[in-house]
């Protein structure tokens, strides 16, 4: 290891390409008016436990879905050892852990915790997780003090407190085994959200997977136009990315073009020899980008209006 630097009424069984790996999902019985499957997960059935414990996916050779549905865990295994990006909260961990296992991987493996940003269901798992693993804990600087006065609210929701462990900066490459992940700061969600780049693979064919830490603006005019600015980067230095991996399900602020993590799951467990890999779209990469630049100039906007 190196470092550089409710259940658903119908269920349909969809088999995913890992041995003995299922995705359950509910064709819109569980799911509110006008839902999308991904959807229903950040909408009308956030709060249902069951519902919420999705199998694990295998989405490409090497980067498997574990979390439960409103919020991404990815697992990233290598020769040495495994790759975990963001950890959800409780009551959720168990599940995490256990999806880990069930997609063929010890979770005491687990060498790196990669946080895209310190928001509590992303990082809330990360404690118990390490515990485990003896995982280190990553985080740009930024979010790592956002985390910190967290822990000092008396509000804070009960549960183990998550200490500082392993900063990581801008540029740097993470590497484990044959992976490496290059980490870039994207602020305007949080001032300190991380994004990651790595190659996944289909078969023998690689792909340029980027993971957004970030994607929706937050904060009025200061965080507006930070997420302008990732956004504009982004559109100059990452418009080939073809595979974005998404930290949520559904993209709340601006739901991500043709469809969200579930939907992909589903054409994927349809998928035939020769078909194109559903996770593999730049197109849509490339109008989300656009459509969260329109959107957050008019958010900047309503921000200085006193709008937002």
């Amino acid at each position: 290891m190196s470092r550089l630097l409710c259940v658903p009424l119908l269920i349909v069984l969809l088999q995913i390409d890992a041995p003995g790996l299922t995705l359950e999902s509910s064709q819109n019985t569980a799911t509110g008016a006008g839902e999308t499957l991904s959807e229903s997960y950040r909408g009308s059935q956030r709060d249902n436990v069951d519902y919420q414990k999705v199998p694990p996916i295998k989405v490409f050779d090497n980067l498997f879905y574990v979390g439960p549905g409103f919020v991404s865990v990815w697992l990233i295994p290598t020769s040495d050892g495994h790759i975990l990006v963001d950890s959800a909260q409780e009551p959720y961990v168990d599940h995490v852990i256990d999806n880990v296992t069930k997609a063929g991987f010890n979770p005491r493996d687990i060498k790196f915790i990669l946080i895209t940003h310190g928001h509590l269901d992303h990082f809330g798992g990360a404690t118990r997780i390490q515990a485990l693993s003896g995982a280190r804990v990553a985080m740009l600087e930024e979010d790592w003090q956002l985390v910190e006065a967290g822990n000092t609210n008396p509000n804070r929701p009960p549960g183990p407190v998550l200490k500082r462990d392993l900063m990581i900066t801008e540029g740097e490459r993470i590497l484990l085994g044959k992976t490496g992940l290059t980490v870039y700061k994207m602020p305007g969600h949080t001032p300190g959200s991380a994004s990651f780049q790595f190659t996944v693979y289909d078969g023998n064919r690689p792909h340029n997977a980027f993971i957004f830490g970030g994607p929706g603006q937050r904060n009025g005019v200061e965080g507006g136009t930070q997420f302008l600015s990732s956004i504009e980067r982004l559109q100059r230095q990452f418009s080939d990315v073809d595979v974005p991996v998404h930290v949520h399900s559904w993209l709340a602020t601006y739901p991500y073009p043709g469809g969200g993590i579930f939907e992909r799951a589903q054409a994927l467990a349809r998928r035939k020899a020769g078909d194109p890999h559903p996770f593999v779209d730049n197109a849509a990469w490339r109008q989300w980008l656009a459509t969260a630049h329109a959107g957050t100039l008019k958010y900047i906007e309503d921000a200085k209006a006193g709008r937002k």
